[in-house]
């Protein structure tokens, strides 16, 4: 395995591609691959295992019982997932869905969270890294939240598009969303969402080029 993966992911962060592969018999560590559209966990299901993307992409999302899909999350590689059901043992409300081909690293988090006397620097920055992620995941939930407060379609965009602008620091960026996704994840039905942005076009909100955006002021459109 590739460990120089490892050690540029934010869990592994600080700690060096030969420490690394050190430690992974130590965690429990199992790769594995999985489909489009093959399920990693389902809800309902305990895990003591938290995943870390290598390759390809993971959806969390949820299913409710009239078959509605709301995306809560897009797992890039080098990110982590279901930590949280991992930690607390309880059953998981989401299904962790491949977006596309993807390769992940099944860490037991019992191994994670005890750390040993061999590898005990490089086990307590893991754990530190962990906590840090597992917080930060806690903010992007709060940021979905602030997302969806809106009652309509315009604002939850133009919240949500405001936001991936700040964060790119340009008024033209790239979303990790197509056009169904970004609708489970605003919580809006697909075909309002992009008669929306289309009406947003024509008021000179925004350009739109599938997933790529640019966002307008008055004087762009002179």
């Amino acid at each position: 395995m590739n460990t120089t993966i490892l050690s540029e992911s934010a869990l592994f962060r600080g700690i060096q591609p030969d420490e690394a592969k050190e430690m992974l018999h130590c965690l429990g560590a199992e790769r594995r691959k999985f489909s489009k559209g093959e399920r990693i966990f389902c809800a309902g299901d305990i895990t003591t295992e938290l995943g870390l993307v290598l390759t390809g992409s993971i959806l969390i999302q949820n299913n409710d019982f009239w078959g509605n899909t709301t995306v809560l999350d897009h797992v890039i590689p080098g990110q982590i997932f279901a930590e949280t059901y991992a930690c607390t043992g309880e059953p998981l409300m989401v299904d962790a869905v491949a977006a596309e081909a993807v390769e992940v690293l099944l860490l037991n988090v019992g191994r994670v969270l005890q750390t040993c006397p061999q590898v005990c620097a490089h086990h307590s920055r893991l754990i530190r890294n962990l906590l840090f992620l597992s917080a930060r995941k806690n903010l992007n939930l709060s940021r979905k939240i602030f997302h969806t407060a809106s009652k309509s379609i315009r604002g939850r965009l133009l919240s949500y598009l405001s936001f991936q602008s700040t964060r790119c620091g340009s008024r033209s960026f790239t979303i990790p969303f197509n056009r169904q996704q970004l609708a489970d994840y605003l919580n809006v039905d697909r075909s309002a969402l992009s008669n929306e942005l289309s009406k947003m076009q024509k008021d000179g909100l925004i350009r739109v080029d599938r997933n790529r955006f640019e966002l307008l002021c008055s004087h762009d459109m002179l």
